[in-house]
C-alpha cells in the first residue's frame, strides 16, 4: 500500500520542480462539547499523499533533496498519553511503517521550516483554507529572510490545491476498488432500509438500519450526515433533522453513503413508505428515474457536466409538461430554467475521498471533459410542495448513483441498490419489520 502513496508523492513532485517545498498539516482535532471531541477523521489531503491517520502532523515534501524528499513532523511517543489514548505513531514508524525519509518532533517545526524555506524557490501549501497555516507560513517566510534580499513572498507562494486536486480527479486502481466497495455496501444499506421501512418508524430509526448495515461491512461510518426525509421533509435538499414519524401514504427520501478506507459513496433511492407507490408519486417517480438513466447513459470519455445537465434537464422539463406544471416549448422552457422552481441542483458532482470531492469544473473556461477514472454522481430530483396542484403536493423525489467513467463509458458502482419502481416494491416486501415506537 505504501508504494501507492509513494508514486502519488513522486507524481505531485514531478509537477512541482526541484528546489520547491509543499506543506500540508493533518486535520485539526475537533472539540464537541467540554473535553469531548468529535470522532477524528484525516485531512483527505495528507491520507492521499501519505496513509496517514493521525492528528497533529505536518506533510513537508522537497524534491531533489539530497537528505530525503519525504518529511513528516508529528508528536513523539509518550507514554502517558498512549495510557489514555492507546498506541501513537511516533518517529520511528512514521519511517518505517510511512516510509519516510526523516521524521522530527513538530514541536521543532518553528526552527526547522524557516531553514528549509531558505533555499526553496517555490512554497506549495493549501493557500486560504486554514487561516493559522497562512499566517504560520508568512512567519516562516520571514524568518528565513529576516537578513537577504530575495524576491516577494507572492511571487514564491503557489496554492497547492491546483495540481494536488487536478491529481485526485483521476482515481487510480486503489482508489476505484474503494470507491466499489463504498457504494457496493452503500447499496446494502438502501437494501435493507427498504426492506425494514414501515409506517410507525422515526426517521432517525430507519437512519439506523443503514448505519447497522454499513458498519457490519466494515464502515466505522458515514461519508456525510445521512438525508432521511419522509412526506413534505423531502422537499427539503439538505433535511438532516430525522426526527419525524413516518406516514403511510408518503414517500420517504434518503440520501446515505458509507465511507471504506475514506472513500465515499453518494446514493440516494426514494421509496413509498407502505411499500407500495401511489399513481401520482409513480409518474413522478417515472419522470425522475428517466432523467436520471438519460444522464448516466451520457456519461463517456470527452463528454461535459454541460452534457449531462442539458439531458437531464430536458427531460425533467418534458415531465414537469406532462404533469401539467409547465405550459410551452420545452427548449425554450430549459433555456428559461422554467424547471428551477421544481429542481434548484446540477446534475451531480466528482465523488471520491470527499463526498463533494476536490477537482475542477472547468479548465481555461472551458467544461472539463470526462477522463477514464473519473468518479461522478447523477443525481436529478424533482420537488414538489405544497404550491402545486393537489395529485402532486409534497412529494420529493432524487435519484443518485456513483459512476466511474470508463475507457469505453461508464460503470455504475452502486448499481446493486433496487431503483426501478417494480425492484422497490418487490424489495419492500421482502422482509417486514415494525419499528417499536
Amino acid at each position: 500500500m505504501d508504494k501507492v502513496f509513494q508514486k502519488r508523492r513522486a507524481k505531485l513532485m514531478s509537477q512541482m520542480g526541484e528546489g520547491s517545498l509543499a506543506l500540508i498539516p493533518s486535520a485539526p482535532i475537533s472539540i464537541r462539547n467540554g473535553d469531548v471531541t468529535y470522532p477524528y477523521r484525516q485531512d483527505s489531503d495528507f491520507y492521499y499523499l501519505t496513509g496517514f491517520t493521525a492528528p497533529e502532523a505536518l506533510l513537508v515534501l522537497m524534491p531533489g533533496r539530497a537528505e530525503g524528499e519525504f518529511v513528516l513532523l508529528l508528536p513523539e511517543r509518550d507514554p502517558k498519553i498512549e495510557r489514555w489514548e492507546g498506541p501513537m505513531v511516533g518517529l520511528e514508524k512514521a519511517k518505517t511503517e510511512f516510509g519516510a525519509n526523516e521524521s522530527f518532533d513538530i514541536n521543532h517545526m518553528n526552527t526547522l521550516l524557516p531553514q528549509w524555506f531558505e533555499t526553496a524557490q517555490k512554497i506549495y501549501f493549501p493557500a486560504g483554507s486554514m487561516p493559522e497555516l497562512d499566517e504560520q507560513v508568512h512567519d516562516w517566510w520571514r524568518a528565513a529572510h529576516a537578513h537577504t534580499e530575495q524576491v516577494s513572498a507572492t511571487e514564491c507562494f503557489v496554492n497547492l490545491d491546483i495540481l494536488l486536486h487536478r491529481m485526485r480527479l483521476i482515481k487510480d486502481e486503489t482508489e476505484i476498488e474503494c470507491l466499489r466497495q463504498a457504494s457496493a455496501i452503500t447499496a446494502k444499506a438502501h437494501s435493507r432500509g427498504m426492506r425494514r421501512c414501515e409506517s410507525g418508524c422515526w426517521e432517525y430509526q430507519l437512519e439506523g438500519e443503514y448505519l447497522h448495515e454499513m458498519m457490519q461491512h466494515g464502515c466505522r461510518d458515514v461519508a456525510y450526515p445521512s438525508i432521511v426525509a419522509g412526506g413534505s421533509n423531502a422537499c427539503v435538499l439538505h433535511y438532516i433533522t430525522n426526527n419525524q414519524k413516518l406516514k403511510a401514504g408518503d414517500l420517504v427520501l434518503v440520501d446515505a453513503g458509507a465511507e471504506y478506507n475514506h472513500y465515499a459513496a453518494d446514493v440516494t433511492r426514494t421509496y413509498p413508505v407502505n411499500g407500495e407507490f401511489s399513481e401520482a408519486q409513480r409518474k413522478v417517480y417515472e419522470i425522475v428515474l428517466a432523467a436520471q438513466l438519460a444522464g448516466i447513459d451520457a456519461v463517456k470519455p470527452g463528454a461535459t457536466w454541460e452534457v449531462v445537465n442539458g439531458i437531464v434537464n430536458k427531460v425533467l422539463t418534458e415531465g414537469l409538461i406532462e404533469l401539467g406544471l409547465l405550459e410551452g416549448n420545452v427548449d425554450a422552457l430549459v433555456q428559461a430554467e422554467a424547471y428551477k422552481p421544481f429542481y434548484m441542483h446540477r446534475a451531480g458532482h466528482w465523488l471520491g475521498l470527499d463526498v463533494h470531492d476536490v477537482g475542477p469544473y472547468q479548465e481555461n473556461k472551458q467544461p472539463i471533459k470526462f477522463e477514464p477514472g473519473m468518479v461522478l454522481t447523477v443525481e436529478p430530483g424533482l420537488y414538489l410542495g405544497t404550491d402545486v396542484p393537489a395529485p402532486w403536493q409534497n412529494i420529493g423525489i432524487r435519484i443518485e448513483d456513483d459512476v466511474l467513467v470508463t475507457e469505453t463509458g461508464y460503470e455504475v458502482l452502486s448499481h446493486a441498490a433496487p431503483k426501478t419502481i417494480d425492484e422497490i416494491e418487490a424489495c419492500m416486501k421482502s422482509e417486514s419489520f415494525l419499528c417499536k415506537n
